[in-house]
């Protein structure tokens, strides 16, 4: 059963449940729901890649040493 103000999990797309959960937390904004990586075919291979604008990246954050070391190549002498 359904109502204007609600939807069933079942009707909802995923990237309607996405959005949903990203910003259910009470200081959620809608950057946060914004996409985090880009999905592309290439001669049948998929490819995922970081979306240039996510503001969250994998592997070390800025200041710590090992993210330090390899930004800067001149670090190491």
């Amino acid at each position: 059963m359904s109502t204007p103000d609600y939807t069933s999990d079942d009707e909802m797309t995923s990237a309607e449940k996405r959005h949903d959960q990203l910003t259910a937390a009470p200081d959620a904004t809608e950057a946060d729901a914004a996409p985090r990586i880009e999905v592309s075919e290439h001669d049948g291979n998929t490819r995922i890649d970081i979306a240039a604008e996510a503001p969250v990246r994998p592997g070390p954050g800025a200041g710590m040493p090992e993210a330090d070391s390899e930004a800067d190549p001149e670090a190491e002498d």
